[in-house]
């Protein structure tokens, strides 16, 4: 198999779809995966994972290209950590694009950042780094989005909306344009956020926003 060789970090079931997205783009051959103690010598879509955290340093040595692939469900700290230490390894992270999705070429995209299947960026938008836009999430014109955000699967993120790092925007979300959403928030699922959200604000499934 041709392609650059790439190292997963992360063996959970968000691998799995980053997996088919690297699959399908062609440009990089999967070498296998990090995982725990216990998913060591383990298969993920028939690849196989190598090591724990701790061989990091070995196997980013080895293949030099890698891409975090552990999934973000509220708190971000567990992918902050691992792209630090993948950088600190002196890992090369690229943006990683499914070929089904669509980033205008007006747009920017932070090292790191995995775009799923059906995504859209348009143009003017800014993705920071360590970034998910899961399958068939929506970035609009001129949004900003902070470094290590989880977008997550149909989330719709309006025109010049603004989006603090490290923040979790649920499956179905809608932020109204121009809207300000802070550092370290929580969307949940099928919300509409229609006002600014301020730093670290929770706005679970069901309750309305103030």
């Amino acid at each position: 198999m041709s392609g650059e060789p790439l190292l997963l970090i992360g063996a959970g079931g968000h691998a799995r779809s980053c997996i088919d997205a690297i699959e399908m783009g062609g440009r990089f051959r999967i070498v296998g995966l990090i995982g725990t103690a216990p998913e060591v010598g383990t298969e993920v879509l028939g690849y196989p994972v190598l090591g724990t955290d701790i061989d990091l340093p070995r196997l980013v040595a080895q293949f030099r290209t890698a891409a975090i692939t552990l999934g973000q469900i509220k708190s971000p700290a567990a992918r902050m950590r691992l792209f630090s230490a993948a950088l600190a390894a002196g890992a090369e992270l690229p943006a990683i694009v499914s070929p089904l999705a669509h980033v205008s070429r007006h747009a920017e995209l932070g090292a790191g950042t995995m775009v799923l299947h059906r995504a859209v960026i348009n143009a003017g938008a800014r993705i920071g780094r360590n970034v998910i836009i899961n399958t068939m999430a929506l970035v609009e014109h001129d949004a900003e989005i902070g470094d290590h955000c989880h977008i997550a699967t149909a989330a719709v993120i309006n025109g010049g909306v603004r989006i603090g790092a490290e923040t979790f925007i649920g499956s179905n979300a809608s932020i109204r344009q121009e809207i300000q959403v802070g550092t370290g928030c929580v969307i949940g699922m099928g919300q509409r956020v229609v006002t600014d959200c301020a730093d670290g604000e929770w706005l679970p499934p069901g309750r309305r926003p103030s």
